[in-house]
Parts: C-alpha cells; structure tokens; sequence
C-alpha cells in the first residue's frame, strides 16, 4: 500500500470519518473516497471511475458493506466508524432501546444526569454518563456513524442535548413526543437560535408509524426508523 494511502486512513480512522478504499485488482492502484466523493488520497495507478462506478461505491458505503464492483476489477474496501447510539433519559423506552439497538452492533450510551434513573442495575452493559447533556453530548461528539434519541420529555434535558446534536453530522436525530410537543420543541430551538436547516433534521414524532403502543414498541419503531436513516431510505410512512 502507498505511504500516502496508508497514512490518510490512519488518520480518517482517528478522526472517525468514513472512506471507501478503492483498488485496482490489476495494477494494484488504491485511491480513498470520502462520501463527498472527494478523492483524499491515491497511490500508484489509481482507478479510473465512471460516474456510475463512483455512485456505486458512495452507496456501499453508505450501507457499511465491502465488495466488488460488478463487471470490473475494482474492489471497495469500506471503513466507517463503528454505529453509535446516544440515547438521553434512562427511561422505560430506554430500557428496551439499549438492548436492541446493542444487537443491531450499536454502541450504546445513556446520557442522564438523574442519579435514580441511570444505575448499572436497570442498564447492564451500558455505557451511562451522568452529566448535563450538552457537556455530554460535545464529550461524545457525535459523528456520521452516530444517532440520537431524547426520551426524557423534559426540555431542561432534551433542548440542550438536540442544541449539540443538531449541528453535529449525527445520521439520525429524533425526539418523543406528539406533534404538538414537537411544535413547542421547535418554536424552543429557534428562539435559542437553532438554525431551520438544521431543525429540518429533526425526525420527529419519534419511529415509524406503525402503531406502537408499549415501550418495547415504540423502541422497534424507533430501530426500524434509525435504520431506515442510516441506509438512505424513507424514513416516513403515509399518515407522518
């Protein structure tokens, strides 16, 4: 591997960004592609892509998957940072979060500055963080590999954590709470000055519409919504 080639992925890899390496099976060519379709760095005889080559590594690694391209000797290399989950309020829906959102190959951690609330007790495992959730949330600084879900209803909890979330590059932001909850969570955003292309990405009421009910549910819909995010497909169902 070229030095320069070599030297750009340890560095992405501590900056957690995500690239593709790309490599000619036949001159032994590399180049690394950033999901800008960036070129940031080559070695050799690197490949030459088409537009439709391009496209098609920018979607392997926006699915997090390694492979060759069809009819081609190019091989794409995936390196994203490992898929984090930042959950703020160690509530009941938190309870059923966690452990999902684990065997989906989620990092998980739970941001609660209540004591009674984030015990190792009622989340095994669980990486639990008991400070104010903006001092958290720029601690953890959430990255494109990163969601976040605020569970607690209290905007003293909720507003700082989505203030830092918002204009971090996190893939997936969401709240609970009803469309009128989300219409004063907005109006609270803006007044403290939360830009609207930002609060665009607010996916909010929290999951997909699929009538969940109980904590357990309402986690699922939350999944189903996260994972939609994370892979570039709707994120919406009809009745949203």
């Amino acid at each position: 591997m070229d030095s320069q080639v070599f030297n750009a992925l340890q560095t992405g890899r501590q900056n957690k960004q995500p690239m593709a390496l790309v490599s000619d099976l036949k001159t032994g060519g590399q180049l690394i592609l950033n999901p800008q379709s960036e070129i940031i760095a080559a070695g050799g005889t690197p490949p030459q892509l088409s537009a439709e080559q391009t496209a098609a590594v920018l979607e392997l690694l926006c699915n997090d998957r390694s492979r060759r391209l069809a009819d081609s000797d190019i091989f794409v290399q995936v390196h994203n940072p490992p898929p984090r989950l930042i959950i703020i309020g160690a509530v009941h829906i938190a309870q059923a979060l966690a452990p999902m959102a684990a065997i989906a190959n989620y990092a998980v951690s739970i941001i609660d500055p209540r004591g009674a609330f984030a015990t190792a007790e009622r989340f095994p495992g669980v990486s639990l963080n008991d400070d104010w959730p903006d001092e958290a949330m720029i601690a953890l600084a959430p990255d494109t590999q990163t969601a976040v879900v605020t569970l607690t209803h209290d905007p003293k909890l909720d507003d700082p954590a989505l203030m830092v979330a918002l204009r971090s590059p996190a893939f997936y932001i969401t709240s609970l709470g009803s469309r009128r909850t989300h219409g004063k969570r907005v109006e609270r955003l803006t007044a403290a000055g939360m830009e609207a292309e930002n609060l665009a990405r607010l996916h909010a009421p929290a999951g997909l519409d699929i009538g969940a009910m109980s904590p357990a549910e309402i986690a699922i819909s939350i999944i189903a919504q996260m994972t939609a995010a994370r892979h570039g497909r709707s994120t919406t169902f009809p009745g949203r």
